[in-house]
């Protein structure tokens, strides 16, 4: 069998799914002619995934760590088989096959923008380093990249765990931006809002809605320290607090700020916040989810139940040139970084 550029020749089972869809990964060390091997430092594991097996476990972080290499030992990647997600990883570059087009040479530090649902994985320290509280979780082990993986080398300027937190969620900005302009070059500036404005996703899109041409920014959040540090960090217009699972809640309360909203940024990790978001966007606008913990069919029969006319678009994770605009992002905008190095600094990583 010769290799595939998507990886079809890692996947164990069931046979011709891609390596996403797997249900087990080969993720031994030997390489295919394209593919890469990297030492692994660290892996991001996705917010709504880390949220799910927190809960699952009783935030007992020892059972999470358990529950984690169970899951890479079974299936050969990090997949959590409840959310269907996974994260990213960074490292160092250990081999690259002599067919390997991605560009990065052994020795160059990188963090990897495919997702851990699709990247062969073994873990080999226990994760010993790792208490299971926090979404950034110190590993040794190694990965796999195939030929159409994505992967891009770690600024200098930044730590690592900075580097990570932002490449986790760079896909939101990018898509976020690219909306916001079409508007604008249509000749409308649109009302934003974001919910789950304080997170990493959310902080980084309301900033990128604001440079793109927004007339005006709304964050939303669900308690008030959140609300705090949103209005402290000064990338929203207005910083709104309501739960976005109650959607007449959240519709009064971006209806309250301004809106309600031409463009809907979903970025929030708990399910049942599909039908708030659709309630709360105007006819004719986009509602756009980058949330793991987003039911798609909620979403489209919430709409239809609403008789609400809206573009909703998934937020696939990807856009040309997203990793340096999000990294961008954060060297020029102080409140960005302000949330970002709060939030490290909490989970014990500065």
């Amino acid at each position: 069998m010769s290799s595939s550029p998507v990886g079809l020749h890692r996947v164990i089972e069931p046979a011709g799914v891609l390596p996403q869809a797997a249900a087990r990964l080969d993720a031994h060390p030997e390489l295919w002619p394209d593919e890469i091997r990297i030492a692994v430092e660290r892996l991001n594991l996705d917010a709504a995934s880390y949220r799910q097996l927190a809960e699952a476990h009783g935030h007992d972080g020892e059972a999470v760590r358990r529950a984690v290499l169970e899951i890479v030992a079974e299936r050969g990647k990090m997949q959590n088989p409840v959310t269907g997600s996974g994260g990213m990883l960074v490292g160092v570059v250990d081999e690259v096959g002599p067919e390997s087009p991605l560009g990065v040479k052994p020795g160059d530090r990188v963090a990897t923008l495919v997702s851990l649902t699709l990247t062969p994985l073994r873990i080999t320290d226990g994760l010993r380093r790792w208490d299971g509280r926090s979404e950034q979780v110190p590993a040794e082990g190694h990965a796999i990249l195939f030929a159409r993986s994505i992967v891009a080398k770690l600024p200098d300027d930044l730590v690592p765990e900075l580097s990570l937190a932002v490449m986790d969620v760079c896909g939101a900005p990018a898509l976020t931006a690219r909306v916001v302009r079409q508007y604008v070059d249509k000749g409308t500036k649109p009302v934003v809002s974001v919910i789950g404005g304080a997170g990493k996703s959310g902080s980084l899109a309301l900033a990128a809605a604001r440079r793109s041409g927004a007339a005006r920014t709304i964050g939303i959040v669900p308690i008030e320290a959140e609300r705090e540090r949103l209005e402290a960090a000064g990338l929203a217009d207005v910083v709104a607090l309501a739960d976005a699972r109650d959607p007449v809640a959240l519709a009064a309360a971006v209806e309250a700020s301004g809106g309600p909203a031409d463009i809907t940024v979903v970025c929030v990790d708990v399910p049942g916040c599909e039908h708030g978001a659709v309630l709360a966007t105007a006819s004719g606008g986009t509602v756009i989810f980058f949330s793991m913990a987003t039911s798609f069919s909620a979403a489209a029969l919430g709409a239809e139940g609403l008789a609400a006319d809206v573009t909703m678009l998934v937020g696939n994770g990807y856009v040309p040139g997203h990793a340096d605009y999000a990294l961008e992002l954060l060297r020029s905008e102080p409140g960005v970084r302000q949330l970002f190095e709060s939030r490290l600094k909490a989970e014990g990583q500065d």
